[in-house]
């Protein structure tokens, strides 16, 4: 399967914008991240993966600084986390977006509040042009008008990943950190899920950085994948890297049956559209992609 969109970044001439080196995360004598290291590069959708209960959630919430790390160093744009000042580290929250697995939208207010809340924290601006951009980010995650008035009890499972989402995005972040976005979302939720991350980084200039187990979603918008394995990224690169690396897990993850199944259901797609525009003028060919 191809990408939804592609812009994927030339690695070799980006800009490091997190610097995950030798970080070790232990909860009580378990230790599950042992001097782990990555390095997420501006303008690129990042996959993070692994085994169910491996840590992957863990590093970004200790990227976040929601879990204490033991040792190691993060530096997110430029600026190591345990060395910055509290106006550097203000600064640097202000950058960042985060989508949590459940979307994490406070129940008691609208969504138009929730969207508000990072606002509210560290801006400084009347509650008309808080209302303007609130609802220009609910448009902007493919929302109705009238969402914003809805609670959270009151909307789909799809759309509060949207409103968690269009939150994520109130401070115009650099970068958003998106954990199990596509989870619990039927298969054409998810892919319109997908498609819309793309088009976000690809209009906004995002980077994303995504914690999933979505084949689909691995397969169809991310630049790079990280495989996280013995508490430490196993391999990073491609998916051709992923399917070129000699280690069981990987293998069957991105060999198996669903991931074949994926590969196929992109080549079929692929044929009939090449059967539909088989024998049409170039100008025609060119409308039906």
């Amino acid at each position: 399967m191809t990408p939804a969109t592609s812009k994927q970044p030339d690695i070799d001439a980006q800009e490091v914008i997190l610097s995950v080196k030798d970080v070790s995360v232990s909860f009580g004598r378990a230790k599950i991240l042992d001097n782990l290291s990555l390095d997420v590069y501006r303008g690129e959708i990042l996959g993070f993966v692994g085994a169910s209960g491996t840590g992957k959630s863990v590093l970004m919430r200790a990227i976040l600084g929601l879990n204490q790390k033991q040792s190691g160093q993060i530096k997110i744009f430029g600026h190591d986390i345990d060395r910055a000042s509290e106006q550097e580290k203000l600064g640097v929250d202000m950058r960042m977006g985060v989508l949590f697995q459940q979307g994490a939208l406070f129940s008691a207010l609208t969504v138009l509040e929730n969207i508000q809340v990072p606002m509210r924290e560290y801006l400084d601006i009347p509650q008309r042009l808080m209302d303007e951009l609130a609802r220009l980010k609910i448009e902007l995650v493919g929302l109705k008008a009238d969402t914003a008035e809805k609670f959270p009890s009151e909307l789909s499972g799809g759309m509060i990943k949207r409103a968690a989402l269009a939150r994520a995005l109130s401070l115009d972040p650099e970068i958003v950190f998106l954990d199990e976005p596509t989870s619990g979302l039927d298969p054409i939720g998810a892919a319109e899920f997908d498609e819309l991350i793309a088009n976000l980084r690809d209009t906004m200039g995002l980077t994303v950085y995504m914690v999933t187990h979505d084949l689909d979603s691995l397969f169809a918008v991310c630049d790079r994948i990280a495989v996280l394995g013995k508490k430490k990224v196993l391999v990073e690169g491609t998916i051709e890297d992923m399917l070129a690396f000699d280690d069981p897990w990987v293998q069957e993850y991105f060999r198996g049956k669903r991931a074949r199944q994926i590969v196929s259901n992109g080549d079929n797609r692929r044929r009939s559209t090449h059967e539909q525009t088989k024998g049409q003028p170039r100008a025609e060919q060119d409308q039906t992609k």
